[in-house]
């Protein structure tokens, strides 16, 4: 048995490489806590937490689930992970799953990590190996005007790119379909996938899959509001475009329910969202008897969780061509190795220990949040 002696966290705020549009408003920085669990051998396993709604009060809430880690065996990950949601979240009447999961999934990845390390292996030597090397990962287009926005597709063309995925439900109707019209325009055939962002009621969700037919969207990611599963088969039954659920797919207990309902024809989901690397098997299998496939979910994170994700991915059976990953978005990198950028639409890591990667110290103590 290897004892777990500590758990460091550290909030970091990492600026933009350019502001960020969606439905939502405009972002142009995000913030994480890394998460540095140690061993009585001194090894040290890393993860980052995502911090919704205040990272200040999700600092003091990864500091008091440290206290049902210390001295426990780094070997009993899932044991470790229900215990704490038991304790500290369900004891309490709170069914909070989505909060807790966002917590659970940095501790995992820091479990997972320390694990492979003390193994000398990868994550996916730990849990039954990969089904394959390389992995599918979009590309995310950024800008605001049609032009910006055409513009970056062209660099994605001149650098081979497969899938190319645009974010829409901005401001209104003409200026999602100028957008659409101008990045079609510059792919040519090549596969487009847009994301609404809980952006559309069922009735403008369905005007706008039909209006946007002619452009041979690959699909559209979440169009209505996450908490009607009722909402997003509505649209996927009025539809040519295939429908796919995001925010609506935040639990294990989600996608069984999307799977059922035949709610979506994809489920794209994550650690974040599921709780960490075990529970994102679990979902991934669910959805494999439901003849569903998974396309990884990303969010406001760094390349932690890209490698993270990317070790999941590779054990995925029914795993999407054109997952996500976002640690590009950042100004700063934090990993110092491996490169995570795809070639092609394509990436296939070293198998390192654990996660398989290591930080950049200087630019992690860059973008500490001193406050």
């Amino acid at each position: 048995m290897m004892k777990i002696t500590a758990l460091r966290t550290r909030p970091l705020t990492l600026p933009l490489a350019q502001p960020y549009h969606w439905t939502q408003g405009i972002r142009r920085s995000f913030s994480v806590n890394l998460i540095e669990l140690e061993l009585e051998d001194g090894t040290i396993g890393i993860g980052e937490a995502t911090v919704a709604p205040d990272q200040q009060a999700s600092v003091l809430i990864l500091q008091r689930l440290a206290e049902k880690l210390v001295g426990e065996s780094v070997f009993d990950a899932a044991p470790i992970r229900d215990r704490i949601l038991r304790e500290s979240y369900m004891a309490f009447g709170a069914n909070t799953n989505r909060a807790a999961n966002q917590m659970l999934a940095g501790i995992d990845f820091a479990l997972w990590d320390a694990q492979g390390k003390l193994a000398g292996r990868p994550v996916t030597a730990l849990l039954g190996g990969a089904h394959r090397r390389k992995v599918g990962y979009f590309f995310f287009l950024q800008g605001d005007t049609p032009e910006e926005l055409a513009n970056h597709a062209a660099e994605g063309v001149a650098a081979g790119e497969r899938v190319f995925y645009l974010k829409v439900g901005r401001v209104n109707e003409k200026a999602d379909l100028d957008i659409v019209r101008a990045v079609r325009a510059e792919i040519g055939d090549a596969r487009l996938r847009l994301d609404a962002n809980e952006g559309w009621d069922p009735y403008r969700a369905v005007r706008m899959c039909r209006l946007l037919e002619k452009y041979d969207i690959d699909f559209i990611e979440q169009p209505t509001p996450s908490w009607s599963l009722e909402a997003l088969r509505h649209v996927r039954e009025s539809v040519g475009i295939p429908i796919v659920a995001d925010q609506a797919a935040f639990t294990l207990y989600d996608v069984y329910e999307i799977c059922r309902m035949r709610a979506a024809d994809m489920i794209c989901i994550g650690p974040r969202e599921v709780g960490g690397i075990q529970p994102m098997l679990k979902a991934a299998a669910v959805a494999e008897a439901a003849g569903l496939s998974i396309c990884i979910h990303s969010s406001f994170t760094t390349g932690i969780t890209t490698c993270a994700e990317h070790q999941i991915a590779r054990m995925i059976p029914n795993l999407d061509d054109g997952n996500q990953i976002m640690w590009q978005l950042a100004r700063d990198n934090i990993v110092a190795a491996p490169g995570l950028a795809p070639v092609n639409g394509w990436l296939d890591l070293p198998d390192a220990p654990g996660l398989g990667f290591s930080l950049a110290d200087d630019v992690v103590g860059a973008v500490t949040n001193a406050g």
